[in-house]
Formats: C-alpha cells, structure tokens, sequence
C-alpha cells in the first residue's frame, strides 16, 4: 500500500487505515514535497504533474512491483495521474473524495471563509498573517471543521497531534508557499481542457478502483462522485453517509472493509 494525502495534509492522515490493512500488506504514507515535514527540492514547480513524476518515482523506489496506491482529495488526483501515466506501477487504485475540477464559486463551503481567500495574490497574504495569528490549535481545529461530517466526532488524542503538527509547521519557511503555490497547481488542473483535463485523464486507468465518497463533503461535492466513477474504466463507488471529506479518518473500518472486498473481487476475478 503506498497513501497520497491531500492538500495541507500529510502522511499522518493515514495512521488509522493503514494500522487496519497492515495485516494484509505493508504501506508507507508520503509527505508530499513542501507537505508534512518533507522539504521541496530548489526548483520545484509544485503543479499535480511534478508531484505525480515524486509519487511515481518513489514507487519505482519502493517495490519490486505494482502497489495498491491509495490517494485523497488532492492525493487522489496524484494518483489518478500516476495510475494513469505509469499503469505498470498500480495494481489497485483507491480514490477517496479525489480533488476533481470543482469550481463552485463558494467561499462559505469553507468553515472559514478566510481560509478560500488565503492563497489569492494581494489579499492572500494579508489573510495568511491572520491565520497564522489563530495559533496551531485554532487552525487544526478549522481543518477538522471543513473536513469532517462531525467535526465533534474528530478523537482529541488526534487534535493533539495534529495541532502539534501545525506548530511545528509554522517555522519552515518553505512551508506557506509549498502550500500557495500547490494551490494554484490545482486550479491549473482544474481549468485544463483537452488531454490535459483530469475529466480525460481518468478513462486512461487500467488498474481495477475504488471511489469512495463522503455524502457531506463540503471540499470536493459529492456530486462528482459518479462521474468519477464512470469515468474510469473499471471502478465501483461507494457513497458513504455521515462522512465528510476524509472518509480514511471518519471511517477507517468501512474503508478497509471496501479496500479489502475490492482486492478479493480483483483476485477471484469478480471485479
């Protein structure tokens, strides 16, 4: 198993998933160039593409042979990408909420409405220093707002840890634009036409996959889901209630249970 995170996240959005598959196959979760603590080379261009040649190259790196590559929201088009550019590397894919072109003009998706304006030229900046101001717990605290269903229902050991992370986040100097940066990456791909579109790149899977969807995901509308889903040539989903944008943290059991039920139907040929 090799898990992708989405935007602003990091390999730590996977601990709970990847403890209930590790019985079943080993998995590494990445930090992603200028994400989690891994700093970007000098140079890097922070589009989808440039991290997918990371993503692609770390698997070559890895295994000896194709990996079950899992991927969220922004993760998710990463390894839509890889899937499709290097079908040799991926046996199975699994997309949870993946960050497909959705270009809702609506800032109050956000449970901040600051946090839609932070990453804009001009204004950005000034909005970023107030974030920062928040304090690391303040903005773990808005994250889980925007992605969870239930944001009540989010464990406190992992607020801890998660507001640790954003601490110590905030002295890296790479970190802010890493993040900008990527930002504008997604909106490129968003607003790519032709073979470039991500619309165009999914038939190009080979790898058997699973979408999965949060029916109350306020970051990617839940609305994409079945485009998704039929936009790639053997793929099933699952809609989940109850669950927001992060189905692997609110729902790591359900999860694992569709992974490994589309792992028995790949090798009893009944995908």
């Amino acid at each position: 198993m090799v898990y992708v995170h989405g935007l602003g996240g990091s390999s730590t959005n996977w601990t709970d998933l990847a403890a209930l598959l590790a019985p079943f196959a080993g998995g590494v979760a990445l930090d992603l160039p200028g994400f989690g603590f891994s700093e970007p080379r000098e140079g890097f261009d922070f589009s989808l593409a440039a991290h997918a040649a990371v993503v692609a190259d770390a698997l070559g790196d890895l295994a000896d042979g194709p990996v079950h590559l899992v991927g969220n929201s922004m993760g998710g088009a990463i390894a839509l990408l890889v899937a499709a550019r290097r079908p040799e590397l991926v046996r199975t894919l699994t997309l949870i909420s993946p960050a497909m072109p959705d270009l809702r003009p609506h800032p109050g998706r956000l449970s901040d409405p600051r946090m839609a304006l932070a990453y804009l030229p001009l204004v950005g900046g000034r909005i970023r220093r107030q974030l920062a101001a928040m304090g690391a717990r303040e903005r773990a605290r808005q994250v889980i707002a925007l992605c969870y269903a239930d944001p009540g229902a989010f464990p406190e050991h992992r607020l801890e840890e998660l507001t640790e992370e954003h601490g110590a986040r905030a002295s890296l100097a790479w970190a802010g634009p890493a993040m900008g940066r990527t930002t504008f990456g997604i909106l490129r791909a968003w607003l790519a036409r032709g073979p470039a579109s991500l619309w165009n790149v999914a038939p190009l899977v080979r790898a058997p996959s699973l979408v999965v969807w949060g029916e109350q995901d306020r970051v990617i509308s839940v609305r994409r889901a079945v485009r998704t889903a039929r936009s790639l040539p053997d793929a099933r989903l699952l809609v989940l209630p109850r669950t927001g944008h992060v189905a692997q943290m609110e729902q790591p059991v359900t999860v694992a249970q569709a992974v490994l039920g589309m792992w028995e139907g790949v090798d009893a040929g009944t995908w």
